[in-house]
């Protein structure tokens, strides 16, 4: 994989749909979907303008799941809604070793001499849920959360200072991408996240069985999320001087450690100012507070460019 300077356009219609000539979700989607996939290794490489990096998985396995995340019937592992014209799939995949390293490239902004940034963790897991039209298969909603369980991560000062220049490299091809989705977004969709959603929620009471099955598990809006149990960081320092044209060591460097207990991060990036967060997955009545003041600087924002 590489990075682009600039997003490529959309992939559009879904390939598998195109290829048994249908042109909406059917019988070939959910033979693909259904398919249990093992995996003994994988390599992944990725080559940046500032670094390069690979991901090397060991027993790798993707299979269908129900809404609850457990193994069960291949027809319970979707969930259809004619009267939206929508369908909901869920994916897990699962791994045994996650192997990650990334490394400065030659001719990058990074400093002559880095250190390559190495991570190893035990088993983890992708737990992936979909929303698609059935006319024509596009993804209308996603939601992504990225499990782990125990981590012990060791970096040093200039590790650390190397993590943050690639992720400095890296943000301004995500917020292309990023704005590109947005622009590209269809507006029902931009829409339903917040009118319309509110809508389905009072009209859903009325509605048929598996509407409200569908509601119970459908996703409002494309999210990301990281979930670590445990994670203990240790950052320690390896700074050194030359003095006299030799390799001098000055005083013993110092060391930090930091551990982090159901450590989490989410991320909704359609989600629009001002818009209701009762939908978000760790929502609490805190965010009642964050609203009321978001919709008052909304407010006070649009009121300006009025003028």
């Amino acid at each position: 994989m590489r990075t682009c300077e600039e997003p490529r356009p959309p992939n559009g219609q879904s390939p598998i749909a195109l290829a048994a000539g249908q042109s909406e979700y059917g019988f070939a989607e959910k033979v693909v979907e259904g398919m249990f996939i093992v995996v003994n290794s994988i390599t992944i490489k990725i080559h940046s303008k500032a670094f390069h990096a690979s991901f090397e998985l060991w027993q790798l396995q993707g299979y269908s799941v129900n809404p609850n995340w457990q193994q069960s019937d291949l027809r319970l592992t979707r969930i259809t809604d004619p009267q939206r014209g929508e369908v909901l799939t869920f994916k897990e995949l699962t791994w045994q070793t996650l192997r990650i390293e990334a490394d400065a490239t030659d001719n990058g902004d990074q400093d002559p001499v880095t250190t390559p940034l190495r991570l190893i963790t035990n088993q983890g897991r992708i737990q992936i849920s979909l929303k698609r039209r059935t006319k024509d298969c596009n993804v209308v909603a996603s939601k992504l959360m990225f499990l782990l369980d125990d981590l012990l991560w060791v970096l040093t000062d200039s590790q650390l200072k190397a993590m943050m220049k690639y992720a400095e490299s890296l943000s301004e091809a995500m917020e292309k991408s990023a704005q590109q989705r947005k622009s590209l977004a269809p507006e029902s969709v931009q829409v339903s996240h917040g009118l319309d959603a509110g809508k389905k929620e009072k009209t859903s009471p009325n509605a048929s069985s598996i509407g409200q099955y569908f509601d119970k598990h459908d996703m409002k809006e494309s999210s990301y999320h990281l979930l670590i149990s445990r994670l203990d960081l240790h950052i320690c320092d390896d700074s050194h001087t030359r003095e006299s044209g030799t390799l001098k060591h000055g005083m013993l460097g110092g060391a930090m450690q930091l551990t982090f207990r159901r450590m989490a991060f989410d991320y909704y990036p359609f989600h629009r100012a001002g818009d209701a967060c009762k939908h978000w997955v760790r929502y609490s009545e805190a965010m009642e507070t964050r609203g009321q003041w978001a919709k008052r600087l909304v407010s006070e924002f649009q009121s300006k460019i009025e003028k």
